[in-house]
């Protein structure tokens, strides 16, 4: 008899088939390369090489500001508290393929009348239900039958009793629970990269941040440029005017590059403080003047290559792509849930113990007792729930499949866009360049020229204007060349900042091979 009791234990631990489909991933709605054209650079590799964010930005400063960011920022805080959220609903889900097991120890005392007669004893209880008197347990429920003593004569009867079983045990026969459990391994791994995601895009936001506030402070020390340049020229203008050898308008248009610049000025001085707050928030704590570039010319030489000849199928490690490939692998596993729901479930109620009369006897001769009640249930008639959820089920891998799709053709589309960025940067930066030399030659002639009463001050205060602004778009070009590296990196998904199993380890019989990164 024990050894029946033992086969019934075993039983929930046979191997479950399943109902899942197969699993395929589909096929990248996206060509095999990149654009080539006029506006992008020719392929000169077949893969990305890994590209980790200390080699992409070289400045000491700005990479002590991320090992900051990353440890300190409450977006990754959040992403934290996600990731152990679906690792907790994980460990839930897979306890349902293991039997609970649950123990009680029972004594019963009951004490005869002096009169005699018949005293009933009454039902046990306990966590696993054992059963009170000389009635049998059963487990989750309750107690056995009462059952009466009949007594001659006043005394103390005992009853001991200890259990342990298992209640309602589903035997996955089918793969219904394993199915729901590969499920959500897939949404815990999901959660994974979108923490990856997170960081990623954190690091590029942190990383234009503080290029933006460089180039803020580029254009403000330009301004200062122009405002001292324009105060000398309103008081010689001024002079000029009190010879008698100006007019007064020259005075008036004097003042308006003058005015100018302090308007820019004060904006730039807002714009500069908004930067550094922007920075704090996303490194998460007050960051020293030190660690802030001075210009966005000194940190121009200090952002690393990223090779722009790149096989399309780098995408599948971006961790976007990554996450809808999990999510696409979770809808496949709940598929084969719904359909193993239409066949019989099978549940194991299974109760083993001790019971004895006296404490001395408990763990002697006949005292093992066991019971064990399986039960199949099959659904006959539903009102077509069933039906409709595995309808539901296949809809949302359908859903999963599309969205899996959109999000490849949206990064293809992404570094696409990126990479005719990258290619004419250059080319746009070195016109700016000469353009800025050019117009700074005309005012000097000008200025010359307006001081030797050769020309008007028109056309000095032309060509003042003209250098102002080719000096400002040269530093906004520079940062559309320096924010573009920055965002080759993140829409090439990054380097691996989550190490696998960084957040435990999921046992090799469940979890699925990772998408590739």
């Amino acid at each position: 008899m024990r050894r029946g009791a033992i086969g019934l234990l075993l039983l929930p631990l046979a191997a479950a088939c399943s109902m899942d489909p197969h699993y395929a991933r589909p096929a990248a709605p996206v060509p095999a390369s990149w654009p080539v054209g006029d506006a992008y650079l020719r392929q000169s590799e077949a893969a990305l090489p890994t590209v980790t964010y200390r080699e992409m930005f070289g400045d000491p400063r700005l990479q002590g500001l991320i090992v900051r960011a990353l440890a300190g920022n409450q977006d990754l805080a959040i992403a934290a508290a996600n990731i152990e959220r679906a690792r907790a609903a994980y460990r839930v889900q897979r306890a349902a393929l293991l039997p609970t097991v649950t123990g009680s120890g029972q004594v019963i005392v009951t004490r005869n009348s002096s009169t005699g007669g018949t005293i009933a004893a009454p039902t046990g209880t306990g966590a696993t239900g054992g059963g009170g008197g000389a009635g049998t347990g059963t487990i989750g429920g309750g107690g056995g039958s009462n059952s009466a003593v009949t007594t001659g004569g006043s005394g103390v009867n005992d009853n001991y009793r200890l259990t342990a079983g298992l209640s309602a045990f589903e035997i996955d026969l089918f793969g219904r629970v394993r199915s729901l459990t590969r499920a959500t391994v897939q949404d815990y791994l999901g959660t994974e990269a979108a923490a990856r995601a997170v960081r990623v895009s954190l690091v590029g936001e942190l990383a234009n941040a503080w290029l933006t506030y460089a180039a803020d402070r580029s254009l403000m020390a330009i301004a200062q440029d122009t405002r001292t340049s324009a105060v000398s020229t309103v008081r010689l203008t001024q002079a000029r005017l009190q010879g008698g050898i100006a007019p007064r308008t020259d005075l008036a248009q004097a003042q308006t590059i003058l005015e100018r610049a302090e308007s820019d000025l004060a904006q730039l001085t807002t714009l500069v403080a908004q930067d550094r707050n922007a920075i704090d928030l996303l490194v998460g704590s007050p960051v020293a003047d030190a660690d802030l570039p001075a210009t966005l010319e000194s940190v121009d030489g200090t952002l690393g290559e990223v090779p722009a000849g790149l096989d399309a199928t780098i995408l599948l490690r971006r961790p976007d792509v990554v996450q809808a490939e999990y999510a696409l692998r979770a809808a496949n596993a709940r598929i084969g849930a719904a359909r193993a729901a239409f066949f019989p479930r099978i549940s194991l109620t299974a109760l083993a113990g001790l019971a004895s009369g006296a404490l001395g006897s408990l763990f002697q001769g006949d005292a093992f007792t066991w019971q064990a009640s399986p039960t199949a249930s099959l659904p006959i008639f539903d009102g077509g729930a069933l039906r409709g959820n595995l309808n539901l089920a296949r809809a949302n891998g359908d859903l999963a499949i599309a969205q899996y799709r959109q999000t490849i053709q949206i990064a293809f589309r992404e570094v696409s866009d990126a990479l005719a960025r990258r290619g004419t940067i250059d080319a746009q930066l070195a016109a700016e360049t000469r353009l800025a030399a050019a117009a700074e030659d005309t005012l000097r002639l000008s200025t010359a020229s307006y001081r030797g009463g050769i020309t008007l001050f028109l056309n000095t205060l032309d060509a003042q204007r003209s250098f102002y602004s080719a000096r400002q778009t040269l530093v906004q070009a520079r940062l559309v060349r320096a924010t573009n590296r920055v965002t080759l990196y993140r829409v090439l998904g990054g380097d691996a900042l989550i190490d696998p199993g960084a957040y435990g380890s999921v046992p090799s019989a469940l979890a699925t091979p990772a998408p590739t990164r």
